[in-house]
């Protein structure tokens, strides 16, 4: 067994060894999501059922990921991925004998959908809470333009090569692709050992159960992020900005048809724009790194996210082009604004803590969605679709430009000792390297 320590050059052979495998099988994963999802609209053509999909895809992440992410603070991160991975491909090959046996009803894949939710809160934050003890602080931020990078290719090309497979090939074959490539994610897991973070087991700790050490875990991970007033605003900013954001992305075919009186084939080079866009962007970042004070890179991708979303609220009926530049805009930014984010979570935030704090990310991030729409839906309706794109610009504007006068937050990166889950001062492997 290797080791994998924060020790270069051996830290990129595991590292991307590991990483490579968790792509993959995020490939096979996008494609059979896809596939499942025109499979439920072309048998029930029901809005409802796919709502309903939507629903119980939510429900581990906004009610259960604080939970989870006490657990992946406690348990071995490395075993908590492979178990994850395992138990999502070992659904997926359930539901691949079902469709094989023609005996699949549509609350099978509702089945499939909340186990695989339920499998991505403990993979999600285990992986990346991983990441810090594996990548150099240094390399953070280039780590994360790559992960933007290929999620944004993979949203160019998922839907595409789900629909080519579903022409060739039966639904079970594309699960049981699913399946193979889950295989990728799970197999360096057991050829590589992820360094954990020290974990102190006290008396009290010891003489109580396991619900109650789990529960006083979250409660410790909420204090932990309280006393820090820094942490505590960037989390509340990054909430604040998909809570308008996040209605702007679901609301675009509505943009496209109502305002700029379009049809399907421009909603498609919109996705596409952003796609190239996100792309683009988190090569730049892979490449670039940043600024060196992780925080200024962040706020200035999300400001240029800001002014991007202006730009397609203001584009006139007539001037669609200038819509698609906002999208190529939005795209390009993203992941210089939301990747240094995450890469600035994992260099902060001391590393037993990182679980239950990125998995309060995804609670956050899962609760904002459906809220931002019940508000953004009535105000389209009122004052036309366009005008949420200039609000989700403007609010978002106004949160950063207050950021950059605000000392607790600009000072996020520099001060990565910061008060612990018990009051204590966080060790020193969550200080940071701006380097």
């Amino acid at each position: 067994m290797d080791t994998t320590e924060q020790n270069p050059p051996r830290w990129k052979g595991a590292f991307f060894t590991i990483w490579g495998g968790q792509q993959l099988s995020l490939i096979g994963s996008s494609v059979a999501q896809f596939a499942l999802v025109w499979w439920l609209t072309e048998t029930t053509g029901s809005a409802t059922v796919l709502a309903v999909g939507t629903g119980i895809s939510l429900l581990p992440q906004v009610f259960l990921g604080p939970l989870a992410g006490a657990l992946v603070d406690r348990w071995d991160r490395r075993v908590v991925m492979a178990v994850a991975d395992t138990a999502i491909a070992l659904a997926s090959a359930w539901l691949a004998l079902l469709f094989w046996a023609d005996a699949v009803q549509f609350w099978h894949v509702y089945i499939l959908m909340f186990l695989r939710a339920l499998g991505t809160i403990f993979h999600w934050p285990a992986m990346m809470a991983s990441t810090s003890l594996m990548v150099p602080p240094k390399h953070l931020s280039r780590v994360a333009g790559i992960n933007e990078s290929i999620r944004g290719a993979l949203n160019i090309v998922s839907a595409p090569l789900g629909a080519i497979l579903l022409r060739i090939l039966p639904m079970h074959s594309i699960l049981w692709i699913d399946v193979a490539t889950a295989a990728f994610a799970v197999a360096p897991l057991y050829f590589f050992r992820i360094t954990q973070p020290e974990r102190e087991v006290t008396k009290r700790e010891a003489e109580s159960s396991l619900v109650r050490n789990v529960l006083r875990d979250v409660r410790d991970g909420l204090r932990y992020v309280r006393a820090w007033p820094g942490l505590t605003a960037l989390l509340a900013m990054a909430a604040f900005t998909y809570l308008v954001s996040a209605p702007a992305f679901s609301l675009v075919p509505i943009l496209i048809t109502k305002h700029f009186g379009r049809a399907e084939l421009e909603l498609g080079w919109s996705y596409s724009a952003f796609g190239v866009g996100v792309v683009l962007g988190g090569l730049l970042l892979g490449v670039w790194g940043g600024f060196r004070r992780r925080i200024v890179t962040m706020l200035m991708g999300w400001m240029g996210m800001a002014v991007a979303t202006i730009v397609i609220g203001l584009s006139p009926p007539t001037a669609f082009w200038m819509g698609m530049v906002g999208f190529f805009l939005v795209g390009i930014m993203a992941p210089i604004g939301n990747g240094t984010a995450m890469a600035l979570l994992q260099a902060v935030v001391a590393p037993e803590m990182q679980g239950r704090v990125l998995s309060l990310v995804i609670s956050l991030s899962s609760i904002m969605a459906p809220l931002g729409l019940l508000v953004a839906g009535p105000v389209a309706d009122t004052f036309g679709i366009e005008s949420w794109y200039v609000i989700a610009g403007v609010l978002p504007m106004i949160m950063i430009g207050v950021a950059f006068f605000t000392p607790t937050i600009m000072d996020l990166d520099q001060n990565g000792n910061a008060v612990a889950s018990r009051g204590a001062v966080a060790p020193a492997s969550s200080s940071v390297d701006g380097e």
